[in-house]
């Protein structure tokens, strides 16, 4: 046992494995290896240099987004009567940015001010004042309850709360939707990026992007793809849904900005690409659409009022990527080395082979491998050895 460890230590402190090349004159290697290279240089040039790009260094996008709306439409309910509506009515947040909602739909509860009043009947039904916990409030309730069962129609008892009332009862979702000419109104998105490596900025007005243009252009992704003037219907529809549908009950759409630029060319060559997603899905009953709750405040005789509006829109999300390549020593080397190394897989697969596969793979180990004792070789015996390719 010690003297087998001895030869092995002895082995591997004083042998030393060198590769030895032979020339091996088989047409079935020579092909095989020839065409894995061929193959590996067409990788090389073909994704990793032309696709990837990998003679550019990268960078990042930073981006701003701010939009304006404009369009205009007339109602005529029975809660409301005759009524104008204009950006102010139904952009909701005001200030236009990334995220916003367009109101399509609403309902109305009118007069509501802070009294006791009895629940709604789907959220707080009661047989007894025992079920009304005072101070405690209900999931789907609309105030604090006082502790007292009461009346809430002929055939209906509920708790009694105290809250904005009379509360809202009217879940009837208007068809077809008021605002259903919001198919007409236009969206006009104003982005600003930058690549900071780079030091360029750019925007989505760019130099093909005119005042006069701008007056009268409407995006198309034929016709006008660098407009930044959009219908929202054609968002809409874009994104693979139905506006009057998507308009009764709300949804989500995406708008994507995104910028691929190569400034290793002019940099008038980096616009922008728009695309539009949904980002709702109609199949799905449960909570479907998309609505949330707001309030107008007034006064009368002494009293606080507001008017209650359920909103029912559809909420636009603006998203911006990007990134931007340009051309750098360093990665360049770094691909071309990672490259040249790749072109070693031939040699390993032609070993392989060579070694396993053929018919005469025991000549070819012998003439491949050769032991040699160090103390017998002859200064004119020393033969140049380099690494083993197929050829």
């Amino acid at each position: 046992m010690g003297q087998k460890f001895t030869t092995n230590l002895s082995s591997f402190l004083f042998e030393y494995d060198t590769p030895r090349m032979v020339l091996v004159r088989n047409k079935k290697v020579g092909l095989t290896f020839r065409l894995i290279q061929l193959v590996v240089l067409a990788y090389i040039i073909g994704w990793v240099f032309l696709y990837e790009k990998g003679y550019q260094s990268k960078d990042g996008i930073i981006s701003s987004v701010s939009v304006k709306l404009k369009g205009f439409t007339l109602t005529n309910s029975s809660e409301m009567g005759p009524h104008i509506w204009d950006v102010a009515d139904y952009v909701f947040p005001p200030q236009g940015d990334s995220s916003f909602v367009v109101m399509t739909n609403f309902i109305i509860t009118r007069g509501q001010k802070q009294e006791a009043c009895p629940e709604n009947p789907e959220a707080g039904k009661c047989d007894e004042d025992g079920a009304c916990t005072e101070g405690k409030f209900l999931r789907r309730g609309q105030g604090i309850m006082t502790g007292r069962c009461v009346n809430f129609s002929r055939t209906a008892k509920t708790c009694e709360i105290f809250g904005w009332c009379p509360v809202e009862i009217d879940d009837k979702v208007p068809k077809p939707p008021l605002l259903l000419a919001a198919e007409n109104f236009t969206l006009f998105i104003k982005n600003s990026i930058t690549f900071p490596k780079f030091k360029v900025a750019r925007r989505n007005l760019v130099e093909r992007v005119t005042k006069a243009y701008l007056k009268n252009c409407t995006y198309h992704k034929v016709r006008d793809p660098l407009c930044p003037v959009f219908e929202l219907g054609y968002v809409v529809k874009e994104s693979g849904q139905d506006f009057p549908l998507v308009a009764e009950k709300g949804g989500v759409v995406g708008v994507t900005i995104s910028w691929d630029c190569d400034l290793d060319w002019p940099v008038r060559h980096c616009v922008p690409v728009y695309n539009f997603h949904r980002l709702y899905s109609e199949s799905n009953n449960i909570s479907p659409g998309f609505n949330f709750r707001y309030a107008r405040y007034y006064r009368e005789n002494g009293r606080d009022l507001r008017t209650l509006y359920k909103v029912f829109g559809i909420r636009f999300d603006i998203l911006v990527s990007g990134k931007a390549g340009k051309f750098d020593i360093i990665p360049t080397m770094t691909t071309i080395g990672s490259g040249i190394g790749i072109f070693g897989v031939a040699s390993v697969l032609c070993d392989v082979l060579l070694l396993n596969f053929l018919s005469n793979r025991d000549y070819y180990k012998q003439k491949k491998f050769k032991q040699a004792e160090a103390n017998s070789i002859k200064p004119e015996q020393e033969d140049a050895v380099s690494s083993f390719t197929c050829d």
